[in-house]
């Protein structure tokens, strides 16, 4: 094993490279759809389906634990989500090529690929089953516990992994199924992957079922449930770090294309934030969740509190007006296209939004 391993790191550094610096040029000024879909032209370009056998090769550069980080034992071994402990020592660990099985009795039996978007939603099709931007190492008992579930925050857990992972009934306001849950440390990278992949397969993804995150939408592609969480994931609770900076420039020189919103964290709010907004009230929490292919506003409301709903127009004119204590859906096909403002009060208490009906 340490043959493979050694030959492995001799082919890489041959041609080694960083991602192209004019890689994301022809993105420059473009935002929301227009923005994902040059950025599907720009990762599928160069993009060599390596097979799925390899991934457990291409591993050896983009998920090996070599860390220099408090938490992580820099020793080798493969970086998993679902097994790592960045607080402590990990409770197993595996080497490369080695301990590989598809038929766990327990959790740290050995290690297989999971698909952070599930093989059954996109049919096991190429390039979907052997892209290494989302199909990961994994511990096959806690791959097969997560199965094909979303990902989402658990309010009460049914499972626990080792690490902290769990799955369970959601906490979230507008999701009630089951869900499964990484650690904090590595919530981000799923986020990412995710966004990931319904940029690099948008010409496809609105075809793809079983997956609760998904849509059926080729430019959306996700629910606002789903970007909401995945959004928080990707800016607040898990950042980009220079671990999954290296781990993507490796998937670079492993396939030839790179993740886009590990390069330009940015990227996610520019094409997804306008579809989701997210206020919070003294008394309340209010979700704004536009959805293109309905035409309708979908308000949700945290807690049952009179709130005031106005809409303007870009002259000012007031063209909506209502009151509702609970959550509630606005048909906005009579809205002519442009830019409008949503006025919403609550107990004297004021906040704003930009609509903008495409």
């Amino acid at each position: 094993m340490k043959q493979i391993y050694l030959a492995f790191l001799c082919l890489s550094g041959i041609g080694y490279s960083q991602i192209p610096s004019n890689y994301y040029d022809t993105a420059d000024g473009l935002s929301d759809f227009a923005l994902k879909t040059e950025l599907q032209s720009i990762i599928s370009t160069g993009h060599v389906d390596q097979g799925y056998n390899t991934l457990f090769t291409g591993y050896i550069a983009t998920h090996s634990d070599n860390i220099e980080k408090n938490g992580y034992e820099n020793d080798g071994t493969i970086l998993l989500y679902y097994g790592e402990n960045p607080n402590g020592s990990d409770a197993y660990t595996f080497s490369h090529n080695v301990d590989q099985c598809d038929n766990p009795s327990m959790e740290g039996d050995c290690y297989n690929r999971e698909s952070i978007v599930p093989q059954g939603t996109f049919g096991a099709a190429l390039p979907m089953k052997n892209d290494i931007h989302h199909v990961v190492p994994s511990d096959a008992f806690v791959n097969n516990q997560r199965g094909s579930l979303p990902f989402g925050t658990v309010g009460s857990a049914t499972w626990t992994s080792l690490n902290g992972s769990k799955k369970g009934n959601s906490s979230l306001t507008n999701y009630s199924g089951v869900v499964f849950e990484p650690i904090d440390e590595f919530k981000g990278d799923i986020a990412r992957a995710v966004f990931y992949f319904a940029t690099r397969y948008e010409d496809t993804v609105d075809n793809y079922t079983g997956f609760a995150m998904f849509n059926g939408t080729e430019n959306q592609a996700l629910y606002p449930w789903a970007i909401e969480v995945l959004l928080d994931w990707h800016n607040n609770v898990d950042p980009v770090d220079q671990r999954e900076i290296d781990r993507n420039i490796a998937a670079y020189n492993y396939q030839g294309n790179a993740n886009p919103f590990v390069d330009h964290p940015e990227y996610a709010d520019a094409i997804w934030a306008n579809v989701l907004y997210v206020e919070v009230f003294n008394s309340s929490k209010i979700s704004l969740h536009p959805n293109p292919v309905t035409d309708n506003l979908t308000i949700d409301l945290q807690s049952p509190v009179d709130t005031e709903i106005e809409i303007f127009d870009i002259l000012g004119k007031r063209v909506f007006n209502n009151i509702i204590n609970e959550s509630s859906s606005l048909n906005l096909e009579g809205l002519n296209t442009g830019i409008y403002v949503i006025k919403l009060t609550q107990n004297n208490e004021t906040i704003t939004k930009k609509l903008v009906k495409k």
